[in-house]
């Protein structure tokens, strides 16, 4: 009777430790994650390639955002009294052929680029990422998706571009259209790529022999390992975007006159550059940097999500 007594205290107090130490292997658990993260943003902010790209780029956003209380003037209010006014106080980035302030266009126009390279990233990156899952889960369907976009691929993107514009019509909406089409094909090869090769780990062929279906597989278990990526692509397709809507804007092909766009405020500044040289520098300055800054994010981006990469 004493003996099993003490065998039960002794199953108890086993019981207790057990419990004990689960509490701890948790808290240690907590821990350690903390701990993952922290260095993970410690290594992103060690990056100051990656950390000047964000200031770029939030200090752009930032401005297009508030640019109706940034802006003295109204970005299409016509004065051409004052047209082709160099730098001044009362015109900071002086004024255009019609007399328009050109840092209230620029700003305008910051709107505008942001909007197109936004919208296309996110868009390209989701159709592009619902192809190449598809693509990668059906092999009939892989064949025609992807000649499909080699076809695409195969011309080039700009031209691609102005072909659309020409068959849609110059707006805004149609150039994020073209736009989307055009980066589709890169995104939806990332996507099939890193989708096959997840497809023959063996936690997935565990998961077909407990017999998961296809599409389970595909959208549970596939596509959460391909998002990282594919978000590390979205930054590059939204700097490329603003570039490609900056030269369809400058060959009269993208966002209509006169709406302000850095490529249609370089396309007006083009036949007075020796007169009035500010009307081509100051977008084509913000062009530049915004794309730097996105493609220095992207690569801090890329190198905090998959620390080898680097």
């Amino acid at each position: 009777m004493t003996k099993t007594i003490d065998s039960s205290f002794e199953n108890v107090y086993a019981d207790d430790r057990t419990e004990m130490k689960s509490e701890e292997l948790k808290q240690l658990r907590k821990r350690l994650s903390k701990e993952q993260q922290e260095i993970k943003y410690r290594r992103f902010f060690g990056n100051k390639a990656a950390v000047f790209g964000l200031i770029i780029v939030c200090t752009v956003i930032f401005l297009a955002l508030f640019a109706p209380v940034i802006s003295p003037y109204d970005p299409l209010e016509l004065d051409t009294v004052n047209r082709l006014k160099s730098m001044s106080t009362e015109h900071l980035f002086g004024t255009d052929t019609m007399g328009r302030d050109v840092f209230s266009r620029v700003m305008y126009g910051a709107r505008i680029s942001l909007t197109v390279g936004f919208t296309v990233g996110i868009l390209s990156g989701f159709f592009g990422m619902g192809i190449g899952l598809y693509a990668s889960a059906n092999a009939y369907a892989d064949n025609i998706l992807m000649r499909i976009c080699d076809g695409l691929k195969a011309i080039p993107s700009t031209l691609l571009a102005i072909t659309l514009m020409a068959v849609l019509g110059a707006d805004l909406k149609n150039v994020i259209i073209a736009l989307t089409v055009v980066n589709i094909p890169n995104m939806a090869r990332l996507a099939r790529s890193r989708a096959l090769v997840i497809r023959e780990q063996t936690y997935i062929e565990a998961l077909r022999c407990l017999g998961a279906g296809r599409l389970r597989i595909v959208w549970r278990h596939i596509a959460p390992n391909i998002i990282s990526p594919i978000i590390v692509q979205v930054t590059f397709v939204f700097a490329s975007s603003i570039i490609t809507e900056a030269a369809l804007s400058f060959l009269g092909a993208g966002v209509p006159v006169p709406l302000p766009s850095w490529g249609n405020i370089l396309n007006e500044g083009k036949g007075v550059i020796y007169q009035a040289w500010w009307i081509v520098l100051f977008p084509g300055l913000f062009t530049a940097l915004t794309v730097l800054g996105l493609n220095l994010l992207g690569d801090g981006i890329r190198d905090f999500i998959d620390p080898s990469s680097k």
